[in-house]
């Protein structure tokens, strides 16, 4: 379901693809060409329209697709202002935060200043997690990736908590993935274990959020690393920040543990001008020839570097390597 993201349903992601390739179809073609029922197909054609994404004319009604570069992009920019205010819901709860906590002597946050509070803070969010830890992973880092002390930790949580139906979910920035040696020694061998990784180009703030229940934010304050962090029990903030995280999820890449090395990783994080170029002449609607023409390419040398790049995307048709290297800042 890869337009799950958007607020599709599996059904109307089907229903919606098979609309796109057969324009004009009946209730009835839709049913047999997708060998589900019309009652079904009927009810998912009227939830596409109300999502202005197919409209039906006629009698018997004919269906035709919202264009795709048109409307699965209204999606797109719809979930992007969704984010953009959690992320100053965010801002404002905290500027009332700040107000509230020098007249108040009600704790929501507590403030943390030292190393090993921090540490056991983090600690005790992971190893008493119930339904899932949720994580933003960016440095810097207080604590040399693949040491002997929070990633090792961390990747045996993750192990425990596989077997009591806890999900890990991180979502790392390019910054965290380029980090020394964090790729081989932390973040794979952590998705090998079970924890559901994405990337972001850039994330807002560090977090880990336990449950519903409490969340941490750690801050650098000084050049020796992490000195200082909030804890953030359950309140307005951390519905906030969980709206936060969702929304960065919903962006993010996915990132698959078996298709990733550390070299072609640092690739994907760094596209070369060939590759930006490509993909440019891709989201401006260029065919083959076109590019092959501006490029003074034969059309095979073209069609093989537009499946390299897709390939490595992992995208499966043009506007999802174009959605998918907009998450990853390729363009």
């Amino acid at each position: 379901m890869k337009l799950a993201v958007l607020g599709l349903s599996a059904d109307e992601e089907r229903v919606y693809e098979a609309l796109v390739a057969l324009p004009g179809s009946t209730v009835a073609a839709l049913a047999d060409h997708l060998s589900t029922p019309a009652g079904p197909v009927q009810r998912t054609l009227a939830a596409l329209n109300a999502k202005h994404l197919a409209a039906g004319s006629g009698s018997p009604a004919r269906y035709l697709a919202a264009p795709p570069d048109i409307a699965i992009n209204q999606l797109v920019q719809l979930r992007e202002r969704e984010l953009s205010a959690a992320r100053a819901k965010v801002h404002s709860l905290s500027e009332i935060h700040r107000s509230a906590h020098r007249t108040s002597p009600e704790l929501v946050i507590e403030q943390l200043t030292d190393r090993e509070t921090i540490a056991a803070a983090v600690a005790h969010l992971e190893s008493e997690a119930h339904q899932q830890v949720r994580v933003f992973d960016t440095p810097p880092y207080y604590e040399v990736p693949g040491g002997a002390g929070a990633a090792r930790n961390t990747q045996a949580q993750i192990v425990r908590h596989q077997k009591d139906g806890v999900a890990h979910r991180v979502i790392y920035s390019l910054d965290a993935v380029a980090w020394p040696q964090k790729l081989e020694t932390d973040i794979l061998p952590a998705v090998r274990g079970g924890e559901e990784a994405r990337t972001r180009r850039t994330l807002p703030i560090k977090l880990i959020i336990r449950d519903d229940q409490d969340a941490l934010i750690p801050f650098d304050l000084s050049r020796s690393g992490l000195q200082v962090a909030y804890l953030v029990r359950h309140s307005p903030l951390l519905t906030a920040l969980e709206a936060l995280f969702e929304g960065e999820w919903a962006q993010a890449a996915p990132l698959d543990a078996s298709a990733v090395t550390p070299s072609a990783f640092g690739g994907l994080t760094r596209p070369d001008e060939e590759t930006r170029s490509l993909l440019t002449m891709m989201m401006a609607g260029l065919t083959d020839t076109a590019i092959a023409r501006v490029n003074g390419w034969s059309t095979r040398t073209t069609y093989r570097r537009l499946q390299r790049v897709m390939t490595e995307l992992g995208a499966s048709s043009r506007f999802q390597a174009g959605c998918l290297a907009e998450r990853r800042g390729w363009l």
